[in-house]
């Protein structure tokens, strides 16, 4: 049962979900939508380059995602250090 929610991707599946609701939680709570995305993107694109790789998917499946969740992940460092006011 479990080998096949992995084999299957679906564990992922779950994951994504939780950080579905997170988003909504987050924006219930008047965060802005564009800290929103940089906080939980590159969680959400790592999480789609596993599920592609749990499923058997092309490596460009794999990487795609996960080279795309490193410049948002610098775009989260970045809004993160102006929000604490070190400016580094």
């Amino acid at each position: 049962m479990m080998e096949q929610l992995f084999a299957s991707g679906h564990a992922v599946d779950i994951v994504l979900a939780v950080l579905a609701i997170e988003a909504i939680w987050l924006y219930r709570r008047n965060w802005a939508v564009r800290d929103i995305i940089t906080t939980l993107g590159p969680a959400v694109l790592i999480l789609l380059g596993t599920r592609a790789a749990l499923t058997g998917a092309s490596w460009i499946w794999v990487s795609l995602p996960l080279a795309a969740s490193f410049p948002l992940h610098l775009a989260d460092l970045a809004r993160q250090t102006k929000k604490a006011g070190t400016g580094r």
